[in-house]
């Protein structure tokens, strides 16, 4: 596991291609690195290939009172042959390591209502969050990094841009 390096854009972009069976999210995370709007992107190597990408991208919470910044995880891939092996769980802990580390004190999801719980992701909709696109209530979700830094938040979470091109 280890940080995005330059010249690693054509492995991600073919590991998430594969992983999702199509080109919208590489697109997104082309047009995010461009904008230099990837707050932590990291990737997963076997035997120097790049089997796995997870991608942190700045999101803010349009409350009542105030605005509040966090990260939005995503697009997550691995490889198809290597998925349900525990990279994209290695991904995720050390992604949201990371994130903590790096001052985040929450994470969204728009993701898989039966892999991100295991991580500390809850339903938004219990923080009284909803995410500005219209998905299930089951697939947003959202992990406290600091407990209780959502207390007394509600409102619209809303991504960077890039994400209302695909």
């Amino acid at each position: 596991m280890r940080r995005e390096w330059p010249g690693d854009e054509a492995a991600i972009a073919r590991v998430t291609d594969e992983a999702f069976g199509q080109a919208d999210e590489s697109r997104i995370i082309a047009a995010v690195r461009l904008n230099d709007h990837a707050a932590i992107s990291l990737v997963a190597v076997s035997e120097a290939v790049i089997v796995g990408h997870i991608l942190f991208t700045p999101v803010s919470l349009e409350a009542d009172d105030a605005a509040f910044r966090g990260l939005g995880l995503g697009p997550m891939a691995v490889l198809p042959a290597l998925q349900r092996q525990g990279v994209g769980s290695q991904l995720v802990t050390v992604g949201l390591a990371e994130c903590a580390k790096a001052g985040c004190e929450v994470v969204v999801v728009v993701g898989h209502p039966n892999f991100y719980p295991r991580f500390g992701f809850r339903r938004g909709s219990a923080y009284d969050l909803r995410s500005e696109f219209d998905v299930p209530d089951e697939v947003f979700m959202v992990a406290e990094l600091r407990p209780g830094a959502l207390a007394g938040r509600r409102g619209v979470v809303r991504y960077v841009s890039e994400f209302n091109q695909t």
